[in-house]
């Protein structure tokens, strides 16, 4: 029957024309991050000229990966990783503000310093760019200042970062921790405005700016330095938010930044020791007897 023949017939498979290298170009998800911010870098200077000058961003992102190609084939002899390198030099150049150059090299390599240099149970406790602009606020804050509202309160930038830094941060499973820090600045601007006095919208206002929302989003969502269950970050979150409430209220100009430098590393410190124990605990635990038939 030609149904047995057919039944016969050995079943065979579509063959995909090979590679000419020999295996599939796969997208690496670790170059969504450089990619959108490298964008919004280059949109906003286009749109508004927020850079101090291209010379600024190319001297930021030379110092960072220059300072990642040394400490990294000195300190551990592996190969550098120069994607973070770049993220901070780009998140350097943006944040940074200043009619000097040298404070972007400073900066940049005080942020990639920070990863080599203040370690805990072998990773970095800061995140390297906050780490490198509070550093520069702190010794040299006649020179420097950050990003505040040079880009304006525009409706279309505002929308375009915010859709652009959600695709990356939900892509690298980390969208909870910025949704979590926006619903409690939303939650805290509100204590604020009862306290001070001022406007709920005077209140919000910050948060339409582009130094918030690089904040929130490229920044206190870095895999290497937050906690790693998903209930912890997002209780580190609202910490920060209500630690960054009370810089405001004490009337701290730059707190978000100040808030990420105190709480990020203690919340580091104590999911490590608790890793720890647990693990003291689960050593020095008796094995289980075997169970007699």
């Amino acid at each position: 029957m030609a149904l047995g023949r057919r039944a016969d017939r050995p079943r065979t498979r579509r063959q995909h024309p090979p590679h000419p290298d020999g295996a599939r170009v796969r997208y690496d998800r670790r170059l969504t991050s450089p990619l959108l911010i490298t964008l919004i870098l280059i949109g906003a200077h286009w749109s508004f000229g927020m850079l101090r000058g291209y010379e600024a961003v190319a001297l930021a992102v030379a110092s960072t990966v220059a300072t990642e190609l040394a400490l990294r084939r000195l300190l551990t002899g592996q190969s550098p990783q120069l994607v973070s390198a770049y993220i901070s030099g780009i998140s350097i150049s943006i944040l940074v503000r200043s009619p000097m150059l040298w404070p972007y090299a400073l900066g940049a390599v005080l942020s990639v310093m920070s990863k080599y240099v203040l370690r805990a149970k072998g990773r970095h406790i800061w995140n390297p760019t906050n780490f490198g602009i509070c550093a520069l606020l702190f010794l040299a804050p006649f020179a420097v200042a950050p990003l505040s509202v040079q880009w304006g309160n525009n409706l279309w930038p505002m929308l375009v970062i915010w859709g652009v830094g959600l695709i990356a941060v939900g892509q690298a499973k980390r969208a909870h921790i910025t949704l979590a820090y926006v619903a409690a600045f939303f939650i805290f601007a509100l204590v604020r405005s009862q306290i001070t006095g001022s406007s709920y919208a005077a209140e919000v206002a910050p948060i339409t700016g582009p130094m918030y929302q690089l904040f929130a989003l490229f920044m206190i969502t870095d895999p290497k330095t937050t906690v790693s269950s998903t209930w912890g970050a997002v209780a580190v979150a609202v910490v920060i938010a209500f630690v960054e409430m009370l810089f405001r209220l004490a009337e701290v100009i730059y707190a978000p930044f100040y808030a990420l430098f105190f709480v990020g590393p203690v919340a580091l410190l104590i999911e490590l020791k608790w890793r720890a124990g647990s693990s003291a605990r689960h050593q020095e635990s008796p094995p289980a007897l075997p169970v007699e038939r």
